[in-house]
C-alpha cells in the first residue's frame, strides 16, 4: 500500500501518520507538509518527507508518482482571510491532486472536509450530511472546502470525504491553544448564556475514521460521513474543564451574544477596509462560541463500522498534558 498523506507535519496528519506506520500493509508513505515541526516529525524507513505548495502543479506531480492511496489532510484552516489564499490551499490544491492522481491506478482517495459548511449562525441539532447547506457560506473556507469536495465528487475517484468536527487531543496547535491565549489575554468571556451544547471529536478517533476509511468499500465507498465523539457536551464546560486541568479557572462573566456579535461585525467590516488581518472577534468565531451544533454520526457507524472509543474528558487531558510539556520546550 503506497499512501500519499498531506497535510502531514500538521495535527490529524501528523497522529495519522503514527498509526499508518503500524500497518503491516502500508510499505510507503509520502509525507507531504509545508514545515517540518519538531513535536510533528516521526523518523521511521516507510515515511519520506516531501515539503511544499500544493497550489504548485509541479510539486504535486512529484509527489504523487506510484501513489495508490491519497489521504488529503492538507488545508488552510481559519476563520478569516483573503479569499484567494483558500482559493489556493483547499480548491486549487484539490484540483491539482485529482489531476495529477487520475494518471496512476488510484484506488480511493480520502479527503478531509470540514463540518463548518453547515454552520449557520443558528442553533442546530443532529445535522445529517445531505441535510440542506446554507445559500451562503459563513466564510472562505467553508465555502472553499465545500467546493473541493464537489471537484472530487465529480472527478470520477474512488473517494471517502469525512467531516470531522473540532479535533481535540495531543499536537492540537489550533483550538484549544487559541483558547488558551484569549484567556491569558484576558478575553475569554461566557458569550451567551453558556448553555450551548456541541460535538468534539478526539484526534485519536479521527484516526480510526481514517483507517477505516482506507478498507471501505462497496456501499461504504463514495460517500461523506460527519466523524465526532458522539457525545455531544456543554462548551463551557469543557472549556472549564481545561482551564481547571491547568490550575486556572474560567470566568464566569457572561457578555449577551447579539453585543458580541455587533463588535465582531464592527472589527470584519475594519479590517476588510485596511489590510485584512484577522480582527479580534470574528462573527464565525462568536457563533462556534455560543450556538449549539451537533452532528449525527449513525452513517459513519452503520456503513463505516467507526465506533469512537476515546472520550472527550480523555482526549482534552491528552492535549493539556502535552501541552504543558510542549510549552516548557
Amino acid at each position: 500500500m503506497k499512501i500519499l498523506l498531506t497535510g502531514a507535519t500538521g495535527f490529524l496528519g501528523f497522529r495519522t501518520l503514527e498509526k499508518l506506520i503500524e500497518i503491516d500493509g502500508v510499505t510507503s508513505i509520502i509525507a507531504a507538509g509545508r514545515r517540518i515541526r519538531q513535536s510533528h516529525y516521526l523518523n521511521n524507513s516507510k515515511i519520506t518527507y516531501r515539503l511544499g505548495d500544493l497550489s504548485d502543479m509541479d510539486f504535486v506531480a512529484s509527489i504523487t508518482q506510484d501513489v495508490e492511496y491519497v489521504i488529503h489532510a492538507a488545508a488552510l484552516s481559519s476563520p478569516w482571510g483573503k479569499y484567494k489564499e483558500f482559493e489556493d490551499a483547499n480548491l486549487r490544491s484539490q484540483i491539482n491532486l485529482i489531476n495529477s492522481i487520475k494518471r496512476n491506478k488510484l484506488v480511493k482517495y480520502i479527503y478531509i472536509s470540514t463540518p463548518s459548511m453547515y454552520f449557520d449562525s443558528t442553533n442546530r441539532r443532529n445535522i445529517k450530511e445531505n441535510d440542506p447547506l446554507p445559500r451562503k457560506f459563513i466564510n472562505a473556507y467553508s465555502s472553499t472546502k465545500r467546493m473541493a469536495e464537489i471537484e472530487l465528487i465529480n472527478s470520477g475517484i474512488p473517494y471517502v470525504i469525512l467531516r470531522p468536527r473540532a479535533l481535540t487531543g495531543r499536537g492540537d496547535t489550533v483550538i484549544m491553544p487559541r483558547i488558551i491565549s484569549a484567556f491569558k489575554e484576558g478575553k475569554l468571556k461566557i458569550i451567551g448564556n453558556g448553555k450551548n451544547i456541541v460535538d468534539l471529536t478526539s484526534v485519536a478517533n479521527a484516526v480510526d475514521a481514517i483507517l477505516l476509511s482506507l478498507k471501505a468499500e462497496g456501499a461504504a465507498l463514495n460517500q461523506i460521513y460527519n466523524i465526532t465523539n458522539g457525545e455531544p457536551v456543554n462548551l463551557w464546560e469543557k472549556i472549564g474543564l481545561v482551564l481547571n486541568l491547568m490550575d486556572k479557572q474560567l470566568p464566569q462573566k457572561k457578555i449577551p451574544y447579539f453585543l458580541v456579535l455587533s463588535i465582531a461585525q464592527l472589527f470584519e467590516w475594519k479590517s476588510k477596509l485596511t489590510n485584512m488581518k484577522e480582527p479580534a472577534l470574528t462573527k464565525y468565531g462568536v457563533g462556534v462560541l455560543s450556538k449549539s451544533m451537533t452532528l449525527d454520526i449513525s452513517k459513519a457507524r452503520e456503513l463505516l463500522g467507526y465506533h469512537p472509543t476515546v472520550t472527550t474528558d480523555e482526549a482534552i487531558t491528552e492535549f493539556v498534558n502535552w501541552y504543558a510539556e510542549n510549552e516548557k520546550n
